[in-house]
């Protein structure tokens, strides 16, 4: 059954209903932004009875409630009454013809440079009617209705009293639609100029009081993810509305400030969640949707749990769901109920993510994959750490990481993370994510930027093997606790690779790279391996033999002969082959690179 009707209403109606309160913003709406010569431009399309493009409205009083203000510059004596429809598309044109139309004031708008103005509009009746393009006849004034020359020196036209208007022949657009007071005026100043008024009042304000706007109304019954989709369809020339606005919108009307609640106010001396998540730099990437997605994970899991446990099966029995229709069906009590609880879900996600060695924001492989992680904390409480239990959530993480399954839309994949991971510490099934998960040893090649998820996630598995510097000869870990630079660098310089033509699909891989200091790094160069691996050993601050040198070395999986002879060719195979293994530990897998070719 459709949920929307359309029709025709006259614009003085929908305006009438606009100033009486009647017809509202629900607050997600942005301002109204529209500068002076779109004012102008629309004035002149309803004035030569032009479409204009259809407005929709939503009837309120249904389950779908926001917050509401009223368009802008529209003041009440007393109380804002409350809306019986909510523009979701038309804000700008409707501001537009309410301000200019309906109000007393001058309207304000932008120049074409941003900047703030305000204006009152016009029309020259003689240029109206005298056959000329009608945009030549609109016109707008400053404040004090006078427009001037010589550097605001010589006042061209005076519109100040109505005198002035009907002497200059120039009609105010804020009384187009009742005209009363001004013709009462022309009947005092001008009686010969009143047939003439007659024929531009029968032509151009007929037009506009005769106007009709195409309205699609959606009904009460609209659901709240309908709204963002309508919204998201229509608002393609603005920013795109996210779920965290319209739950905004949504809580407010129950008297929840969410965006306090997130971002905190310094005004109402409230800290926001976000700044306590970004207090650990893991975290720095969560955005108020990945909160809430988290928030309507818990929520719907739970249902599921109860309708499970009542003899619920399959369709029968409610979903866990991380999609956006979930988010959005969120009630604001439902968010309080969980919202501290998985804050601190989120932080020990990301002590989950240290003891994994990914240690910021910057060497995370996923954002979204955050999000199922702290869920399941969030259920899981301090068992987290219990062996059996921390083994089978590093393994289901890396094989998200390596077999790069939360790129792109993940939805899905997430809600089924929540609910298989839970299960399969009870005993269950693996997670899908588990036994889909597939890394082929060829993708080290195609690793060579840090755009690439599994690229991240190799570097923080090379650290979490114990890897050491060649030059502080301390684990990373370590270094990165000290705040010491560190950098994923080449093993074989790129100069030396370059003046042999190993080419660069070779030498710019993850194979001929690993986790060092700058120090290091600086002291490597672009010489062979076998002469920075001496000047590394001489060095006055690090003197190391050569067994301890082997023993830095071994700690990357990189075998010592294989550099000391300067063999990139062996070096590279064998490196590959170790990296496949260490790939297979973390993912409970056996990564099979027997026969597999790997250098160009």
């Amino acid at each position: 059954m459709s949920t929307f009707d359309s029709t025709k209403v006259a614009m003085p109606q929908i305006l009438d209903d606009i100033v009486t309160g009647k017809i509202q913003l629900p607050d997600f709406q942005r301002g109204w932004v529209w500068d002076d010569e779109h004012v102008q431009s629309l004035l002149v399309s309803i004035a030569r009875s032009f479409p204009v493009g259809a407005v929709m409205i939503l009837e309120t009083g249904g389950e779908t409630r926001f917050q509401t203000r009223p368009i802008e510059n529209v003041e009440f004596s007393g109380k804002v009454p409350e809306p019986d429809k909510l523009i979701l598309d038309g804000q700008q044109r409707l501001t537009t013809l309410t301000q200019v139309l309906k109000l007393e004031g001058p309207v304000k708008t932008f120049s074409e440079k941003g900047d703030d103005i305000e204006r009152y509009y016009y029309i020259d009746i003689e240029k109206a009617m005298s056959g000329s393009p009608l945009d030549e006849a609109f016109f707008a004034t400053p404040p004090d209705k006078k427009l001037k020359t010589d550097f605001d020196r010589v006042v061209k036209l005076d519109l100040s009293t109505a005198h002035m208007e009907c002497e200059a022949f120039c009609f105010p657009c804020n009384q187009i639609l009742n005209s009363d007071r001004w013709e009462e005026a022309l009947h005092k100043f001008r009686p010969d100029r009143f047939s003439a008024y007659m024929d531009f009042r029968k032509t151009v304000l007929a037009a506009f009081r005769a106007y009709q706007l195409p309205v699609i109304a959606l009904g009460r019954a609209t659901s709240k993810e309908a709204v963002c989709v309508v919204f998201e369809k229509v608002n393609t020339g603005g920013v795109s509305l996210t779920v965290f606005e319209l739950a905004t919108a949504s809580f407010a009307a129950d008297n929840f400030n969410l965006r306090d609640d997130w971002f905190g106010s310094a005004l109402r001396k409230v800290e926001g969640r976000s700044k306590r998540l970004e207090e650990d730099d893991n975290l720095t990437s969560i955005v108020p949707g990945d909160f809430l997605q988290a928030v309507a994970l818990l929520h719907t899991y739970e249902a599921r749990i109860a309708d499970l446990k009542a003899g619920k099966i399959g369709k029968t029995a409610s979903a866990v769901s991380a999609k956006r229709a979930a988010i959005l069906n969120l009630e604001k009590d439902t968010y309080v109920r969980w919202a501290d609880r998985l804050e601190a879900g989120f932080k020990t996600a990301a002590k989950f993510l240290r003891k994994e060695l990914i240690l910021s924001t910057r060497d995370l492989p996923y954002r979204t994959q955050v999000v199922p992680l702290a869920v399941v904390l969030t259920h899981l409480g301090d068992h987290w750490l219990e062996p059996k239990i921390y083994d089978k959530l590093s393994r289901w993480y890396w094989c998200g990481v390596f077999g790069e399954l939360y790129g792109g839309a993940v939805e899905t994949r997430i809600a089924n993370d929540v609910e298989e991971i839970l299960a399969w510490i009870e005993g269950g099934a693996e997670p899908r994510t588990v036994s889909d998960a597939n890394f082929q040893p060829l993708r080290l090649k195609t690793l060579r930027t840090r755009l690439s998820a599994a690229y991240k996630g190799l570097n923080a598995l090379v650290q979490r093997e114990g890897s050491k510097d060649l030059f502080w000869k301390a684990s990373i870990r370590d270094l990165e606790a000290d705040e010491a630079a560190l950098d994923i660098h080449h093993i074989f310089p790129k100069k030396w690779c370059e003046d042999r033509v190993i080419a660069a699909s070779d030498y710019d891989s993850i194979i001929n790279k690993t986790p060092i200091s700058a120090k290091a790094n600086r002291m490597i160069g672009g010489e062979a391996p076998s002469k920075y691996l001496k000047a590394l050993q001489n060095h006055k601050q690090v003197s190391l033999d050569d067994a301890e040198m082997d023993s830095l070395l071994l700690s990357h999986r990189i075998e010592p002969d294989n550099l000391r002879s300067d063999d990139f060719d062996a070096f590279y195979d064998a490196l590959a082959r170790a990296l496949c293994e260490i790939i297979g530990r973390a993912m409970g897998k056996r990564i099979d690179a027997d026969g597999v070719r790997f250098r160009s």
